[in-house]
């Protein structure tokens, strides 16, 4: 049996973690400098829309344009160059790659109760732990200066989510490693945790927020999307955001974009365990629609498939969605297909994951070979409203994110000595919350040069989508 953690002794893993404090100090990570001949974003930017659906590209750019925030979600490749740009730890896990605020929420396990974990995994790449923390720390900065945080309360919210994230490491440490595959963020139990911390009216709104979550069904997508249409149950339209494939194309070419989609179905069929496949094979297809979803997401192709079960009230709705290179892969060769990196990269991180899940590669209409990955458009799917929280809501979140990515790098990398890196002391904790606010200014130039970019007609840009 081949072992990826090195040795066996947690002591001699133990010191490895602390010796890495010698290539860089935890008090290091609490300096941003633009890296000398730092490329311009704008350019960053549009090399990764090259492949993209240009006709999308404005709605991309307009979502983006918002806030300095809206651009952090949307140009994770600009921070990764500067992230690489950085000496790391050299203390690998498998990555998320874009672990902000709003890529964490609740979902449904496969044993149907409500789970808090991180849910985007376009990015997924092996890489240093602090990389993910990193873009952690400075979306929950951003996050507080849209909020009207006083610069002090910012720090409060980042310091305690670098502490969470510090002391949860030192806690998987000490886990052996079935007890720590088997730790999960149970919706309901999280009220009782962090009960004290929320008060009575956040309680209320976590419970409203959680009884929400769990009306967000296939069923309910389905009514809300779907209508029957010359007796076929249809995808409504709604363009530019969800365009049904009738729409979109000519008959002739209708055909043969169903008919990649299903066989798209049929190879994803594949990769996913028997008695899933089996399930699968109870619906029939009946219905495809380009979707725009996101906000860096924005230009990929990506679509919803329609099927049905045993009748219209039984139907099912997966999301197929172009997975492209990680922006973390730099110029590393990739491994394999793509939307297995996602796939593989997804289940390692969550502590359950969609039961859907899965990838194939086909063959575009261009004669190029796309990457896809499959899973369930909604299955109790729901997330924070970041923009309404207070100073203590979004201390109580961060550290609840935090918490979160710990166990998703101790699954998947050393923890012993991540654990030996951080200590037990709170230098690392003032470093991230300097950091933060020091890659926030950047944030906030990079995205001051995009909006001027958008103004003097560089970018096409299409607000109200």
């Amino acid at each position: 049996m081949t072992r990826t953690l090195g040795p066996r002794d947690p002591a001699a893993r133990a010191a490895a973690g602390r010796a890495a404090r010698e290539v860089v100090p935890v008090d290091a990570h609490a300096g941003f400098e633009p890296p000398a001949g730092r490329a311009d974003p704008i350019d960053v930017l549009t090399a990764e829309e090259a492949d993209r659906l240009p006709e999308l590209l404005p709605i991309r750019h307009a979502r983006m344009a918002v806030s300095p925030l809206t651009f952090l979600r949307g140009s994770a490749g600009v921070m990764a160059a500067d992230l690489a740009a950085a000496p790391h730890t050299g203390l690998i896990t498998q990555l998320c790659g874009d672990a902000h605020l709003y890529n964490f929420g609740v979902y449904a396990s496969p044993e149907r109760r409500l789970v808090f974990d991180l849910n985007d995994f376009d990015e997924t790449c092996r890489g240093p732990f602090e990389w993910d923390l990193k873009r952690l720390v400075v979306s929950i900065a951003l996050a507080g200066r849209a909020n009207g945080f006083r610069r002090k309360e910012r720090a409060f919210a980042v310091r305690f989510a670098a502490r969470r994230y510090r002391e949860a490491m030192a806690a998987f440490a000490a886990m052996g490693e079935l007890e720590l595959w088997y730790t999960r963020a149970d919706v309901d139990e999280l009220r009782e945790q962090f009960g004290d911390q929320l008060g009575k009216s956040r309680l209320t709104r976590l419970a409203k927020a959680g009884a929400k979550a769990r009306t967000r069904t296939s069923l309910q997508a389905y009514r809300k999307l779907t209508s029957v249409v010359d007796g076929e149950r249809r995808i409504v339209a709604d363009p530019p955001l969800l365009v049904p494939v009738q729409d979109l194309v000519p008959d002739v070419a209708r055909k043969q974009l169903e008919s990649q989609i299903l066989g798209l179905l049929d190879g994803f069929r594949e990769s996913l365990p028997e008695d899933r496949r089996q399930l699968l094979d109870r619906f029939e297809f009946l219905d495809l629609a380009r979707k725009v979803v996101g906000v860096g997401s924005v230009g990929t192709r990506c679509w919803i498939v329609l099927l049905r079960g045993r009748d219209d009230a039984d139907p099912l709705l997966l999301q197929v969605k172009e997975a492209g290179r990680s922006v973390l892969a730099g110029d590393e060769p990739a491994e394999g297909p793509e939307g297995r990196r996602v796939v593989v990269g997804q289940r390692l991180m969550q502590a359950a994951s969609d039961i859907f899940l899965g990838w194939h590669t086909v063959p575009g209409f261009d004669g190029r070979t796309r990457d896809f990955y499959v899973r369930q458009l909604r299955d109790w799917k729901g997330g924070a409203v970041v923009e309404e929280m207070d100073p203590v809501g979004m201390r109580v979140y961060g550290g609840l994110c935090a918490w979160t990515l710990a166990r998703a790098h101790a699954r998947t990398g050393d923890r012993i000595a991540i654990a030996g890196y951080l200590g037990s002391g709170e230098k690392f904790d003032r470093a991230l919350a300097e950091y933060a606010e020091l890659y926030a200014d950047q944030a906030e130039r990079d995205h001051a040069a995009f909006a001027a970019a958008i103004e003097d007609g560089r970018l096409s840009s299409r607000a109200g989508i």
